[in-house]
């Protein structure tokens, strides 16, 4: 996977709708949910990472900061054919260093409860209770940067 680039999307740019179709399809269709407009409206502030393998968005992430030393991924996407991969650690380690040159020194998450072996593996630990989140149960997580 030594192909992938990482390019920051521009909110609300064309780049911008392939990557809430991505999330959309990944993420929301599974649930029978959507995305309303006032929600993507709110994601002016929020970095937008996108990952390419030959110009193809195979993944995505949001970060969007909470205070001026926290930033929480959010929206982590991985198009099917590329899950397994090593696409999600890739941006997940690139989405770290993005942070740390933003200022941020603590990433949060709020992880699916399948995807925490995973979250675990890259040095998140969970804090809190599980709760649910889009109808499914999910698990606060951090790691300092």
């Amino acid at each position: 996977m030594e192909d992938l680039q990482f390019k920051v999307i521009s909110h609300n740019s064309s780049e911008y709708e392939i990557e809430v179709a991505l999330r959309y399809l990944i993420l929301r269709q599974p649930l029978g949910l959507t995305f309303s407009a006032d929600q993507l409206a709110a994601e002016g502030d929020s970095c937008h990472l996108g990952c390419y393998l030959d110009g193809e968005l195979v993944g995505c992430l949001v970060l969007k900061p909470v205070d001026d030393d926290i930033v929480q991924m959010r929206q982590v996407a991985v198009a099917k054919r590329m899950q397994g991969k090593g696409v999600g650690k890739r941006m997940v380690k690139h989405s770290e260093s993005l942070a740390l040159q933003q200022g941020f020194r603590e990433m949060v998450l709020h992880a699916r409860e399948t995807a925490v072996p995973f979250y675990e593996s890259l040095g998140y630990t969970k804090v809190g209770d599980r709760f649910l989140e889009v109808t499914l149960p999910h698990w606060t997580m951090t790691k300092v940067l």
